[in-house]
């Protein structure tokens, strides 16, 4: 026992950054991008990317790696259209083929617009899938991927957001507590 009380003592500060460095949603709760997967029929599949939120966001990045075991398979086109974000600025949709991935971006504002994703849960988009070769697909899978320069799955609140956590004096393009970094949740449809 005698021996346990030092050694704890030890413990205690070399655990102690290791429990805190847990990532903090500084807007509330902790948005979440969902993959919701359907089949359409044997060699086409959708992916539909929904959204919850609790803040103004101002862009999105949502890459996807795909796969269908030794099938392979393209993500051959995506729709915005009655989407949360068809209001948006820049929707871009950039399949890979190679690497089997897909990266959706959205940009609120190029320009003097005031384009916002406002706080609420809903589709984004849906992305269509289907197999090169007419084949059967009888599993898609869906998983989050950094795809290149360096899109990895993130958002970035609305810099106004900041006006409500009373930031210091630091420009607000380059404070981090902008770029959030949602769950990501599969959901396959019965």
């Amino acid at each position: 026992m005698k021996r346990f009380i030092p050694v704890l003592g030890l413990l205690i500060p070399l655990l102690l950054p290791v429990v805190s460095s847990a990532q903090v949603d500084y807007f509330g709760i902790p948005d979440t991008i969902y993959a919701d997967i359907a089949r359409i029929d044997s060699a086409n599949w959708s992916i539909t990317v929904n959204y919850t939120n609790d803040e103004n966001i101002a862009g999105l990045s949502v890459p996807f790696k795909l796969s269908a075991g030794p099938v392979k398979i393209v993500a051959d086109s995506t729709s915005y259209a009655g989407g949360r974000v068809e209001h948006f600025t820049y929707k871009s949709f950039r399949p890979d083929t190679a690497i089997q991935c897909v990266t959706l971006g959205m940009i609120a504002n190029l320009g003097p617009t005031k384009n916002v994703l406002s706080p609420g849960k809903g589709r984004l988009a849906t992305i269509f899938v289907s197999s090169f070769d007419g084949q059967s697909i009888e599993k898609l899978n869906v998983d989050t991927i950094t795809t290149n320069p360096n899109n990895s799955l993130m958002v970035v609140a609305d810099r106004k957001e900041l006006e409500a956590l009373k930031a210091d004096s630091l420009p607000s393009n380059l404070d981090r507590r902008i770029s959030i970094y949602p769950a990501f949740v599969v959901r396959y449809s019965k």
